[in-house]
């Protein structure tokens, strides 16, 4: 099967990135080397390619009140600047998407969603809205960079010439910047301060090229991209996220604030396992679909596992079944050794995400 390439293929090969296949996407994994790529994260910038993300536009006269029946923001209070992150439920509510929206206008709302999920994302609103809102994808007209990093704001204030340290957390700007479309949001998959950058799709190229001119941002690719979102403690679809958790057992309770009675509205606060913090001692990593073990019980299951490169030793997340959940330890069994963890708070590392920057 054919990948799609961003229009950073040609890029990434030239600086010698290690590419592999994601979400049928041809992406690059790594650049230097992961652990190099995620320390330089967690101390300068980093410039990620995203493009593989989809961007989904839903408008109509009823946009806001007929989408807001089928996702947990609350987009009666939406405002155009401010974006929020929370799910798209099935019917029983598991997480079918995880997605940040986007209210460009009245009516008119631009959602950022998985790639592995856009395809059903899209069915699933085009069969669940009227024919009187309108559904269209947008991925691949839209390039998407995530400059993320403690020198961050710095780096972007440098490249475009413009003052960036008012934009808040989890808020959005939309520009005009040398005759090219842009809009620059206050967010990211890291913990650390970042913006994610959209352009149109080709001028992706002359968007990457302009921020690596500063010595102080490297490219990174996926893998830094996971250690750093793992040991931040952020959900990956696929991993933390899907049809047979709700948002409440993943932790995300708070994201659930909407008054409006969307799908799966009922069932979105079922807690049957309870996502955990599990850290290891040493290098030995845990794996996904690992078995979890308080005492001779079977307790959970690993959902993500990694060496944490800032903590210095393996970090792990882990679906835990309700009546484990007051444990402190437990027993990770691999394939061929059993690793002893405890119980961690989340999140493993906290990073420069929500830092003030505005003065």
């Amino acid at each position: 099967m054919d990948l799609f390439t961003t229009p950073l293929n040609d890029a990434h090969k030239k600086k010698g990135a290690r590419l592999a296949a994601f979400a049928g996407w041809e992406m690059p994994i790594q650049f230097q080397g992961i652990i190099s790529e995620h320390l330089h994260t967690r101390s300068e910038a980093s410039l990620f390619d995203v493009c593989h993300m989809g961007e989904l536009l839903v408008s109509g006269k009823e946009a806001s009140q007929e989408l807001g029946r089928l996702v947990t923001h609350d987009l009666e209070n939406a405002v155009s600047g401010r974006c929020s992150y929370g799910f798209m439920l099935s019917s029983s509510g598991g997480v079918l998407d995880d997605l940040i929206i986007y209210p460009l206008e009245k009516d008119l709302f631009m959602l950022v969603v998985n790639a592995s999920q856009k395809n059903e994302d899209l069915e699933h609103l085009r069969n669940n809205l009227s024919s009187g809102v309108r559904v269209e994808d947008k991925t691949m007209l839209t390039g998407k960079l995530d400059l993320q990093g403690p020198l961050s704001l710095r780096v972007l204030e440098k490249s475009t010439a413009i003052k960036w340290s008012d934009l808040g957390y989890f808020h959005f700007r939309q520009m005009t910047l040398d005759g090219v479309d842009l809009m620059v949001s206050r967010t990211g998959y890291t913990g650390e301060l970042g913006y994610e950058i959209y352009v149109p799709w080709e001028e992706t190229v002359n968007l990457w090229n302009m921020i690596l001119t500063d010595t102080r941002v490297k490219p990174a690719g996926l893998g830094a991209r996971d250690t750093l979102r793992l040991e931040a403690g952020l959900p990956l679809y696929g991993h933390e996220l899907d049809p047979d958790h709700t948002p409440a057992e993943a932790g995300f309770s708070f994201f659930l604030k909407s008054k409006t009675r969307y799908l799966g509205r009922d069932r979105a606060k079922t807690i049957r396992e309870s996502l955990t913090g599990l850290a290891v001692e040493g290098r030995r990593t845990p794996r996904k679909g690992d078995k979890v073990f308080a005492g001779e019980n079977s307790a959970g299951v690993v959902t993500s596992g990694s060496f944490a490169p800032s903590l210095g030793h393996s970090i792990a997340l882990a679906y835990i079944a309700i009546e484990h959940r007051d444990n402190d330890r437990f027993i990770i069994q691999g394939d061929r050794v059993g690793l002893e963890a405890r119980k961690s708070g989340l999140p493993f590392y906290r990073g420069t995400a929500r830092i003030k920057t505005r003065g």
